[in-house]
């Protein structure tokens, strides 16, 4: 387990309740003090690694909430933060909209053409 470096990407993912998206935070440590990580946005992380008890990860904690950790970045999980954000973006888009008519059929007929009704 090693302590972060300037130029760690980092992230943290937080969730309003079981039922809400995955909301990914990133960012990057900018500056080190003796036992701290500032990262760009402000946040700052003790700078030593902790390894979970529930799912085995290693997490840095923040400075003012030791339960609160960020994580460093992999390729897996900005696939699924990229993901989170499409659905997310998805399900804005068709709580702004309403359907007229016209609209409505031609998703019902994609929905029947692809055996989905």
């Amino acid at each position: 387990m090693e302590m972060l470096k300037v130029g760690d990407k980092l992230y943290n993912v937080g969730q309003d309740g079981f039922g809400d998206f995955l909301r990914f935070s990133f960012s990057e440590v900018v500056r080190l003090t003796k036992t701290l990580a500032v990262l760009e946005n402000g946040v700052r992380l003790k700078n030593k690694p902790v390894r979970s008890l529930v799912n085995d990860e290693i997490g840095y904690a923040l400075a003012t909430n030791k339960w609160m950790y960020w994580h460093l970045v992999t390729d897996e999980i900005l696939h699924k933060a990229e993901e989170e954000k499409e659905k997310i973006t998805i399900h804005d888009w068709f709580e702004e909209r309403s359907f007229d008519l016209s609209e409505k059929k031609m998703i019902y007929k994609l929905f029947q053409e692809k055996g989905m009704l």
